[in-house]
């Protein structure tokens, strides 16, 4: 006890484990999701008043639940990448066996909300989608088995692996969503390509996969139609897409000003999958500049960091980390221009929603975890 009172100030701090967390972490990554998160503040203020309305509720009702969810999303982000990669990847494989199972559940208990497809599951006045929590737990599964594999050759991880990613592929597709599901097989192929993969196998599997898009486009009459939507020379102004890229053209490069904006008034899902086009019209494209830079901030310096990662586990779980987080805003991003097909899919700090906010501070908790600065090859720090 005498040694705790006694011992110098510098010492006893030096000893405690947020400081060596600060001496550890990548400032630049945390730092670029703070100015997200902000950012996603003042576009909610604008994208969101109309669903307040709509609902009946004051006008920043829907922003003060964001920065309750974002409260937590970060307060996800401190404790999960304090602790060591060893401990989050038992949290994490807990984690992935809850929500697979709350993913089984969604064609029996599951609700649509009116958008047509089953993705979740509404008790106590909220609504989660299990999909959006179930991505950096199964970062984690999959760079697990693969990891074991790769450090013993006698356990089959990549097939392991390809089987669970099967498997929750095709509940997605159940719902439908074909857009996650496509998500979740392009984030296994990037852990498994950076494990190693062999090129016969992995140009097979993008066969093979290329084969199953075209069945579904040709089975699937959602699916063609949002094909074929993109694929048309002709944009029909009266689409989301079509007020969307008008909205973008009007904003310019400063903007028609705060609340002089109007796509937020005639698209349902401005404030979460096409709030880029409410930023870009109400302040210009400068502000999505900011945005695209934040993003290539923390994308760019996760990957310096896993350059020269010695750690199977670690090596997989940040590469997958990291696609899973740049897939999402590059997807959200493109629909919004027009350079890939629509798809309901959040940009992650950005957009409104719980379940995408808190799951994405899952993601960047693990994330950050697996940069921080230690011994290599030691996931116990």
């Amino acid at each position: 006890m005498t040694d705790i009172i006694f011992r110098p100030r510098s010492e006893f701090f030096e000893e405690s484990e947020l400081p060596r967390w600060w001496k550890t972490v990548d400032r630049w990554s945390l730092f670029s999701l703070v100015g997200l998160f902000l950012s996603g503040l003042l576009l909610g203020m604008a994208a969101s008043a109309p669903l307040a309305e709509a609902n009946g509720q004051q006008a920043f009702y829907y922003v003060n639940r964001q920065f309750m969810y974002g409260a937590l999303s970060f307060t996800c982000i401190l404790g999960l990448s304090i602790l060591s990669v060893q401990e989050n990847r038992r949290i994490a494989l807990i984690g992935f066996l809850v929500t697979f199972m709350l993913l089984c559940a969604l064609p029996i208990f599951g609700t649509d909300h009116g958008k047509g497809a089953v993705r979740w599951l509404s008790f106590f006045g909220f609504s989660l989608q299990p999909s959006e929590f179930l991505k950096p737990f199964f970062v984690v599964a999959i760079a697990w088995v693969i990891s074991a594999g790769q450090k013993d050759k006698n356990i089959p991880g990549t097939a392991i692996s390809f089987v669970i990613t099967l498997l929750i592929v095709s509940l997605l597709i159940m719902q439908p969503d074909f857009g996650q599901a496509a998500l979740f097989l392009s984030i296994w192929t990037i852990v498994y390509f950076v494990s190693g993969a062999s090129y016969r196998l992995l140009v097979g599997f993008i066969f093979l996969t290329s084969i199953g898009g075209f069945m579904t486009y040709m089975n699937s009459e959602h699916f063609a139609r949002r094909i074929d939507g993109f694929l048309s020379p002709d944009v029909d102004p009266r689409t989301q897409l079509g007020f969307a890229t008008n909205s973008i053209q009007e904003g310019g490069l400063f903007g028609v000003g705060l609340g002089e904006g109007v796509i937020k008034w005639r698209l349902p899902d401005a404030h979460t999958d096409f709030i880029i086009a409410v930023a870009a019209e109400e302040y210009g494209v400068l502000i999505c500049i900011l945005i695209i830079i934040f993003f290539i901030i923390i994308v760019g310096r996760s990957f310096i960091l896993l350059l020269d990662e010695r750690d199977y586990f670690i090596r997989n779980c940040g590469v997958g980390s990291i696609s899973f987080f740049a897939f999402q805003a590059i997807i959200n991003l493109g629909v919004s221009v027009r350079l890939l097909p629509a798809k309901g899919m959040t940009l992650p700090f950005i957009s409104y929603g719980g379940s995408s906010l808190v799951a994405s501070g899952f993601l960047m908790g693990l994330l950050l975890a697996c940069t921080r600065r230690r011994p290599q090859g030691n996931v116990n720090q």
